[in-house]
């Protein structure tokens, strides 16, 4: 997962049957909380909806017939198998794909979006991310995100498809930095969940974002983010401090759980949904290991999740870390 293998270069696609302020025919691939947010934003701006799930009767190649965008907000762990699955379809390359989904591929250790544009190199897609707590959206409460792709035209195209006076739409041409900085601060919630749970304190708290914010941006340039600004934006810090401050955040609820003494299968049973984060932190260190990359709030994180440390240890450990300068922990192993 190296900058050069994943970064392209910024084009405008040509997409002629796309017509700015059209209605589109948008097919949702996930009908879950997340999935259904999304459907309602869309249908505030009249656009025609097929929602598609494995429970459903309707087929995939149903669904995605005749669609202007397939839109894919289901859960990290069945991403890779429905790419391939609609490979084998006809899709037309004017057809923008668009991810909505926060995570890492345990078999690839690729993002969703690397998954999407290997499997279709001729398509635009586009990456959703930003601090959009599912819940606060359905009620109708104010939002904002990011749409970020390569192809500015297939990003402006979904702003519109998105933007309304509920909700504030921005493009990025930094899709994978949009990407991680959702993904990577999932694990940074757990953490952040353990430090209430244990009632470490504000102080705490505030020290412990503070430092997950340079280990998502070292991690997340190392792996080929195309500017260190984009973990600075809503699909960065702005994602971070709402899943690290919200109980209504599933993964923050999962340190939280923990911290109380929780096991994780009872967290996750009690859910009801998916912590990407679970996931995600597993992937991570196989990553930084392979990679080199220092990740240690992430570290602490997985080890707990593994079972191989307590809650209690996991704070002790990063208490004990050597003493250095603050701007080291800031700035030491990020690109010039």
């Amino acid at each position: 997962m190296s900058a050069s293998t994943i970064s392209a270069p910024i084009k405008s696609s040509e997409l002629s049957s796309i017509a700015a302020g059209s209605v589109l025919d948008i097919t949702v691939l996930g009908a879950g909380a997340w999935g259904s947010s999304l459907t309602s934003l869309a249908k505030l701006n009249d656009h025609n909806i097929t929602v598609w799930s494995r429970r459903m009767d309707i087929s995939l190649a149903e669904a995605v017939a005749g669609a202007d965008v397939i839109l894919s907000a289901i859960s990290m762990k069945g991403v890779a198998d429905v790419a391939e699955q609609l490979q084998s379809l006809d899709i037309p390359e004017h057809t923008i794909l668009v991810t909505a989904t926060k995570g890492l591929d345990p078999k690839t250790t690729r993002t969703p979006s690397q998954i999407f544009t290997a499997a279709f190199p001729s398509h635009p897609v586009v990456v959703l991310s930003g601090p959009n707590l599912s819940k606060e959206i359905d009620r109708g409460l104010p939002g904002a995100t990011v749409l970020a792709s390569t192809d500015q035209q297939a990003a402006e195209t979904m702003q519109q498809v998105f933007s309304s006076d509920q909700f504030r739409v921005y493009t990025s041409a930094d899709p994978l930095g949009a990407e991680l900085g959702g993904t990577l601060k999932n694990v940074m919630a757990i953490a952040v969940g353990v430090c209430d749970g244990l009632s470490l304190g504000t102080n705490a708290k505030s020290a412990l974002i503070t430092r997950a914010l340079p280990e998502v941006i070292r991690i997340g340039m190392h792996l080929g983010a195309a500017e260190v600004e984009t973990f600075y934006g809503l699909s960065g810090l702005g994602d971070m401090l709402a899943t690290c401050s919200s109980s209504l955040s599933r993964n923050y609820r999962v340190g939280y759980g923990l911290a109380q003494g929780k096991s994780l299968e009872l967290i996750l049973e009690e859910l009801g949904a998916t912590a990407e984060g679970v996931n995600t932190a597993s992937v991570l260190m196989e990553i930084a290991n392979r990679e080199g990359i220092a990740a240690p709030i992430s570290r602490q994180v997985n080890r707990l999740l593994e079972g191989n440390i307590t809650p209690e240890e996991a704070v002790e450990s990063l208490m004990e870390r050597e003493l250095k300068p603050e701007v080291c922990d800031l700035l030491c192993d990020l690109p010039d």
